[in-house]
C-alpha cells in the first residue's frame, strides 16, 4: 500500500487531513507510462483520476479541426481528471506523457465509496475548491501576458527557481504549452539569449535572471 506520508507531499493534497490521506493511500495504486504513452484519450470512460509523481503530461482537446489545442501540462505532485467525480463521465481531454512518467491512479468508483464519508468527502471537497481557485488564476495570469511573459511565468511556474533545469519535453510541447508556434518561440528564445536572460542547449535550459 502507498505510504500517505507520500501523498501529503502533493500540492493539492498536503492540507488534507491524516486521516483523509490514509484513506486514499488505500485505495491508490501506481502506473508507469513512456515517452508518448497515452494514459486516456478525450471522450472515454473516466475511471480514476490521477497524481503525477514524475515526469510530464499534456493534457490536450481536439479542436472542430483537427487540430490538437494543448489545455495544461501537468507538474508533479498534481492532482488532474478530478472532473470525471462530479461534473461528467467521460474524460474532456486526453493525457499523453511527455518523458518517462509515473501516476498515482485513484479509481473512480473507489472514490466514490470513500465520498460517502462526510469527513472524507468535506476535506476532499475543499481540496477540489483551492485547486479551482488555483486554475482560476492560472487562466487570468496567461491572459495577461504576451507570448514573451507567458514563457517566463510557464518556467517559473514548472521549475521555480531552479536556474538550471534538463527539460522533461520539446520545444514543441512548450510552443503549444503556452499558446505560440514552436517558430515564434525559437525566435523569443533568440531574443532572451541576446538579453542575456536564458539560454537552451539541447535539454539544458538556463535562466541568467529570475
Amino acid at each position: 500500500m502507498l505510504g500517505y506520508q507520500f501523498l501529503a507531499q502533493s500540492t493539492f493534497f498536503k492540507d488534507l487531513s491524516p486521516e483523509t490521506l490514509k484513506a486514499l493511500a488505500t485505495i491508490a495504486g501506481r502506473k508507469e507510462l513512456k515517452k508518448r504513452d497515452t494514459l486516456f484519450r478525450e471522450g472515454e470512460p473516466g475511471r480514476a483520476i490521477y497524481l503525477l509523481h514524475h515526469g510530464a503530461l499534456q493534457l490536450h482537446k481536439t479542436a472542430p479541426d483537427g487540430n490538437e489545442v494543448v489545455i495544461k501540462i501537468v507538474q508533479p505532485s498534481e492532482v488532474f481528471a478530478e472532473v470525471v467525480l462530479f461534473e461528467r463521465e467521460n474524460y474532456p481531454v486526453t493525457a499523453i506523457a511527455l518523458a518517462p512518467s509515473e501516476v498515482i491512479v485513484f479509481p473512480r468508483a473507489d472514490v466514490h465509496q470513500l465520498l460517502n464519508t462526510t469527513s472524507f468527502r468535506n476535506d476532499f471537497i475543499a481540496m477540489l475548491m483551492r485547486k479551482q481557485r488555483y486554475l482560476a488564476e492560472r487562466i487570468v495570469q496567461q491572459q495577461a501576458h504576451d507570448v514573451e511573459g507567458r514563457l517566463l511565468w510557464f518556467l517559473k511556474e514548472q521549475f521555480g527557481s531552479q536556474k538550471v533545469v534538463t527539460l522533461p519535453f520539446s520545444k514543441k510541447d512548450l510552443a503549444a504549452a503556452i499558446g505560440t508556434t514552436p517558430e515564434t518561440l525559437s525566435r523569443l528564445i533568440l531574443k532572451l539569449k541576446k538579453r542575456k536572460l536564458l539560454t537552451w542547449s539541447g535539454k539544458t535550459l538556463t535562466r541568467h535572471a529570475i
